[in-house]
């Protein structure tokens, strides 16, 4: 959290939410321009904070802008409504299980013309949990993939398989995810299976293999996996694409005599997105739609990227990026290295007790 311009909002503080609103760090609904406001939800750190007050000088519109820190937290949010936000940031599943529960609006793609800047493979991708490309707009997209020390990995043992974090070499030296899905992720996709599997046999011998591998694991973690390899203090670890630029500085400013490499497993991955959408109640979609706009233009998606450093689904911002930029293959990757990857699904609820129950014997073991 930069500073208090911004508040995290979670499902525990529902009961606090008209306050919240009211006495929030002087973004509040006093501060009404003429051309009113737009009340944005997003993830923490994902945004240049420029971009917000070149939006408002341009458009006079207000912005308020609130965190949720995963989108399990910022579901129930919406879903009660006690907070009307006009523009929300979740990733594809949730996006889906939203829209399946008339959580969304539909977008008007004729207020947002910078959409054409988005790249059309991204917009293919998105029609995995929005077919019609109806009720979402991407802001940034991703992989998940395997950090490796090269201090610490020999040349023969070097990952290229998600099988590869079970190696005994590496005792107490794996960081996984503290993640559900993208741990079963690694786990189904070892086994040859779909991320989105809803077999409960599947599920259940991908829960077996990572009940095997915990011996082997010296922390399940989200965001310390980059701070820890940093350190040289795990040799491998899960993790998303977006830390790659932050990372490679890191070693380089800090003279370190090892590399931190990234590879995307031949089993193929979670190919992520996140994008924008209107939820349902919104008491400003006009604004939200010129907020989504505003975020699609290149020059601002170019420096939204350079901040946050997950990659762009901006063909125009992509053009405007340096050379070497746009030769990073672990930050923008070739399309064959992308096989077999998948795009996450939301499940329905009976599937999620399934991996959540079978999640638990993992971590109770």
């Amino acid at each position: 959290m930069k500073n208090c311009f911004y508040r995290v909002l979670t499902a525990s503080a529902l009961a606090l939410v008209s306050v919240s609103l009211l006495g929030g760090c002087g973004k509040s609904a006093e501060t009404k321009k003429d051309n009113g406001e737009v009340y944005v939800y997003n993830w923490g750190e994902y945004i240049d904070e420029s971009v917000i007050d070149e939006f408002e000088k341009e458009t006079g519109i207000k912005v308020v802008y609130d965190l949720f820190e995963t989108n399990e937290e910022m579901y129930p949010i919406i879903e009660a409504g006690a907070v009307k936000y006009d523009v929300v940031c979740p990733s594809d599943y949730m996006i889906q299980k939203m829209a399946e529960n008339n959580l969304l609006s539909e977008i008007n793609m004729d207020h947002v013309p910078n959409v054409k800047e988005i790249d059309p493979k991204y917009l293919e991708m998105s029609k995995s949990f929005d077919p019609e490309n109806k009720y979402s707009v991407p802001y940034c997209w991703g992989t998940v993939g395997i950090l490796y020390n090269t201090s610490m990995v020999a040349p023969e043992d070097v990952p290229k398989k998600w099988s590869d974090l079970w190696n005994e070499k590496y005792k107490d030296s794996i960081l996984m995810q503290d993640s559900v899905r993208d741990t079963f992720m690694v786990a189904l996709k070892s086994l040859g299976y779909s991320m989105n599997t809803t077999n409960e046999a599947e599920i259940n011998e991908a829960k077996e293999l990572l009940i095997k591998q915990k011996p082997l694991v010296q922390a399940y973690v989200i965001d310390q996996v980059r701070d820890k390899m940093i350190g040289g203090e795990a040799a491998i670890g899960v993790i998303y694409s977006g830390e790659m630029l932050y990372i490679q500085n890191e070693v380089k400013d800090l003279g370190l005599d090892y590399s931190l490499e990234y590879v995307i497993p031949e089993e193929g991955t979670n190919l992520w997105i996140d994008s924008w959408v209107i939820p349902k109640n919104a008491p400003n979609k006009e604004n939200a739609e010129k907020w989504i706009n505003f975020m699609c233009r290149p020059e601002i998606a170019k420096k939204n990227f350079e901040y946050i450093t997950y990659p762009t689904p901006n063909k125009g911002a992509f053009d405007l990026l340096d050379p070497e930029l746009k030769n990073n293959k672990a930050v923008f990757p070739d399309d064959a290295a992308l096989k077999n990857s998948e795009v996450y699904k939301y499940l329905g609820d009976e599937a999620d007790t399934l991996y959540n129950n079978a999640w638990k014997e993992v971590k109770s073991n």
